[in-house]
């Protein structure tokens, strides 16, 4: 299978850790497969590219990694159109507060089918592993945003685009704690007190691209396309909800 698609919508959400025999793999993997048509995550994909199918599949997904918790990457099988699913451990040395995490990654094609589906798939996926916090971004706008983290002794050089630069994950004081913005974010009820939102009177523009989820969490769409960086305007949105939410990044006084 090819490499993921360029510009393809990035999800990730992040979790508590696996314990035990834990069903939240075999959960995401299923919410994955409801809200996306048609999608079958049956196959996984060689050392060489090659897309396998995989005989009993949930059986395998609960088997976990080989490295660790979690469960290896499952695709469609359409190496034209290429859909994929997988999730590790995050380690405690790595995580907020030194909890360890259940990171789950995801990508849709960025075609219209995809980006319809995006915010079900979020959800999906965040509510089906107990997520604090996720988000689906397109991968171009996701680099800028990845490079807002910043280890100042390893790279001095600040954030692009006058993005405000965020705490390394294991400098932040909560789990609840979204580490970043993206286009669809999912905030659970924990991370949606934790940054303030609601706040009907500051919030408004934000609820009217907003939706409530079955657990009491929040899917929040900051622009009504794509989240396009090179978009001025799209540009000014993401600034404008860095400094309505100083909590996320672990930039707010403590």
């Amino acid at each position: 299978m090819p490499a993921i698609q360029r510009n393809d919508i990035g999800i990730v959400v992040y979790a508590p850790e696996l314990v035990g025999k834990d069903s939240r793999p075999v959960a995401v993997v299923h919410g994955m497969e409801r809200a996306f048509p048609g999608l079958r995550l049956e196959w996984t994909i060689s050392d060489e590219g090659q897309c396998i199918p995989v005989s009993q599949r949930d059986a395998w997904i609960s088997h976990g990694r080989a490295d660790g918790p979690g469960f290896s990457l499952l695709c469609n099988g359409d190496e034209r159109y290429p859909v994929t699913i997988f999730g590790w451990e995050l380690p405690a040395g790595n995580s907020p507060d030194g909890q360890a995490q259940f990171e789950v990654h995801a990508h849709l094609p960025p075609d219209a089918v995809g980006i319809a589906a995006a915010a079900d798939v979020l959800e999906a996926v965040a509510e089906s592993a107990r997520a604090s916090w996720g988000h689906a971004t397109p991968s171009s706008a996701g680099l800028d945003i990845a490079r807002q983290t910043k280890n100042w002794a390893a790279n001095p050089q600040p954030p692009p685009r006058g993005l405000p630069a965020l705490k390394l994950p294991w400098n932040i004081r909560s789990p609840e704690i979204p580490h970043r913005l993206g286009w669809l974010n999912y905030w659970s009820a924990a991370a949606a007190r934790a940054i303030g939102f609601p706040d009907p009177t500051r919030d408004a523009e934000l609820l009217s691209r907003s939706r409530r989820t079955a657990t009491g969490g929040w899917v929040v769409q900051l622009t009504d396309a794509p989240l396009d960086l090179d978009n001025s305007a799209h540009l000014d949105t993401l600034k404008r909800a860095y400094e309505r939410f100083p909590e996320i990044g672990g930039r707010a006084a403590p």
